[in-house]
């Protein structure tokens, strides 16, 4: 997975402009406050910009410590606090005002020493003596405090950079800046190798150092609040700890080189970066973060990222049908793949991983590497399995329902008391990437998964979705069994578990024939005693369907005819005299898909049961 992310970084690189600085001494940084002094040192202005991103000195602060070359935040820069600031209220509640006042001063005026003790190894350059003149002149450094003081609470936090008036560009975007930042830094690499000849990991190159070195931070993976500056995907820290035992110490443990572990994070920060992108009927979904550019960014989700590429950037549209399955172009995927006919001819290798976001650290879930031709088979043989038939009550006939993935993973959610979706529930993002992996690789979903549905389905009912889960679940663990689940009512020879669901569905219409709605039907009073304790449970139902049978005979006596046969044709299949003690979880999944399959063929306004 770092290797091919790496490569991505890479490649990113390559597709860089010429005219852009691409250097492992330099990171994406971005502006939020420009401060505009004249050459000779003197205060112009002090105002907040649309954040843009600049090339500056890559630096990963240890411990919080360390200035950034020409370009850093306002205790760097000025040497003064935001009292809004997290860091400041987080200090007030863990001391008092006072104190937390002393403490940020003190501390700012370390920051802003270090930051012009970093100016004094570029003052050699003509191009950043208006710096040094601006911090020797205390009225100018004054007039950019007073105006920062100014500056409303939004527009205090981020990077402050330096402009000369009547320049276009950044003191710090200078070409001799840039090189003298390449300079130090290569000239360290060198020392650094004198010492070391450790071959990469990942490259299995000796070309860049591999040591005990601080990689960047990823920022966008979702979970718990994210630490300020994003989180870690490898670090290692604390003394004395089983993987020093082999003389390494720290980030070493990694075996990674300077530039892999900078192209890496590169490219996973690519990954997800962009807007979400909110559905407009589920605004918590799971999270989808793609490569290749699209008309939107798609992203959903809590506290679970599903990030993909492909190794030549081909646009897999297929992807798209997971959240947006349009019926038409699944019809023709399936074909096509049935067919045999390849849309992609030249080889190329599709990649997927899963993360969640732990504190500092990023949790990798799952990580998925397929071929195209692969890839697009899943997906073609994904929609053959959760096909499931729906009585459209518009369109007043049976069609065949595809269920986004995320409405099935949806279907296994927790609900609070008032009915809604419960967020704090984290099967949901469990399910998903459980899902996205079935869908990706073809793969047997866990089990958990079925006990978690069908708990959604005793409590408020066997939905379109849920069917989809339960038959997709039933016959990828049951491959090559005897009963296969159809995305129709069944025919000829059925489970016994699957006929009992189709006998309560119709002892539930004839209870809705009889007495019309009710508060509490035999639905919500005996469906999870059927689908459990079939013997004990369907002989009280017999018992009251009788009753329901002898109002409606006297009401609708043509009506209680039809439903009598109906009823009667069903029980032939299974000895009522003999129901089994007791289902198993499988057969409880086949008791919904029966109960669910009759139930859409009672909607369609059939009168002959299959």
């Amino acid at each position: 997975m770092i290797k091919e992310l790496s490569e991505l970084g890479k490649t990113l690189r390559a597709d860089k402009a010429d005219n852009e600085w691409v250097h492992d001494a330099l990171k994406d940084e971005t502006i939020s406050l420009v401060l505009t002094i004249m050459p000779n040192g003197s205060f112009v202005s002090l105002h907040s910009i649309e954040k843009k991103k600049t090339a500056a000195e890559a630096l990963q602060r240890t411990s919080g410590k360390g200035a950034r070359l020409l370009i850093d935040n306002c205790g760097y820069v000025l040497g003064v606090y935001d009292c809004e600031s997290a860091a400041f209220k987080k200090k007030v509640k863990e001391k008092s005002e006072h104190k937390a006042h002393d403490i940020f001063i003190e501390d700012t005026d370390a920051k802003n020493k270090l930051f012009k003790a970093r100016l004094q190894e570029v003052a050699e350059l003509n191009e950043v003596s208006p710096v040094h003149s601006f911090y020797k002149n205390h009225e100018a450094v004054n007039h950019a405090m007073s105006e920062f003081a100014k500056l409303s609470k939004k527009d205090r936090g981020g990077n402050i950079a330096f402009r000369i008036s009547g320049e276009n560009k950044y003191v710090h975007e200078n070409e001799t800046v840039y090189q003298k930042l390449i300079e130090t830094y290569e000239s360290k690499q060198q020392t650094f190798m004198s010492t070391t000849k450790k071959k990469c990991a990942v490259c299995a190159s000796d070309q860049f150092p591999v040591g005990d070195f601080t990689h960047f931070p990823i920022k966008g993976v979702p979970g718990d609040k994210e630490p300020a500056g994003g989180r870690k995907l490898i670090s290692y820290n604390g003394d004395h700890n089983p993987f020093e035992s082999y003389c390494m110490i720290g980030n070493e443990n990694s075996m990674i080189c300077t530039n892999c572990a900078k192209t890496y994070v590169e490219g996973l920060n690519m990954l997800l970066s962009g807007l979400p992108f909110k559905n407009k009927r589920n605004k918590d979904d799971i999270l989808y973060k793609h490569r290749w550019p699209r008309t939107r960014s798609a992203s959903y989700g809590v506290d679970t990222a599903m990030i993909f590429w492909t190794r030549k950037n081909a646009n897999v549209e297929e992807i798209d049908f997971l959240e947006e399955p349009k019926p038409e172009e699944v019809a023709m995927l399936i074909d096509s793949v049935a067919s045999g006919k390849q849309t992609y001819i030249e080889p190329d290798q599709f990649y997927s991983c899963t993360l969640s976001g732990s504190a500092a650290r990023i949790v990798v879930r799952d990580w998925i590497e397929t071929s195209l031709f692969d890839f697009r088979k899943s997906i073609a043989k994904w929609f053959q399995d959760i096909a499931i038939s729906e009585y459209d009550f518009d369109l007043k006939a049976i069609r065949t329902h595809y269920a986004r993935l995320y409405d099935l993973a949806r279907s296994c959610q927790r609900k609070n008391n008032d009915g809604k979706n419960d967020k704090d529930d984290t099967s949901l993002a469990r399910a998903a990437a459980c899902l996205w992996n079935a869908a990706l690789k073809d793969s047997l979903p866990p089990l958990w998964l079925l006990t978690k549905v069908i708990q959604r389905a005793r409590l408020d009912g066997v939905t379109a979705d849920r069917a989809a889960l339960i038959r997709l679940i039933l016959n990828r663990h049951n491959k090559g069994g005897n009963f296969m689940v159809t995305e129709n009512i069944m025919e000829g020879r059925r489970p016994v578990a699957y006929v009992c669901g189709q006998i309560f569905a119709k002892l539930e219409s004839i209870q809705y024939a009889a007495l019309g709605d009710r508060n509490a039907g035999i639905r919500e009073r005996y469906f999870t005693y059927s689908m459990t304790s079939p013997a004990s449970a369907f002989g009280r139902l017999f018992n009251l369907n009788s009753k329901h049978f002898t109002k409606l005979k006297s009401d609708k006596p043509g009506l209680a005819v039809t439903l009598d046969k109906e009823l009667q044709e069903l029980c032939k299949d299974v000895d009522i005299n003999s129901f089994p003690a007791s289902f198993t979880l499988e057969q409880q999944g086949q008791f919904a898909i029966g109960y669910y399959h009759q139930r859409q063929l009672q909607f369609s306004g059939a009168n002959k049961t299959k």
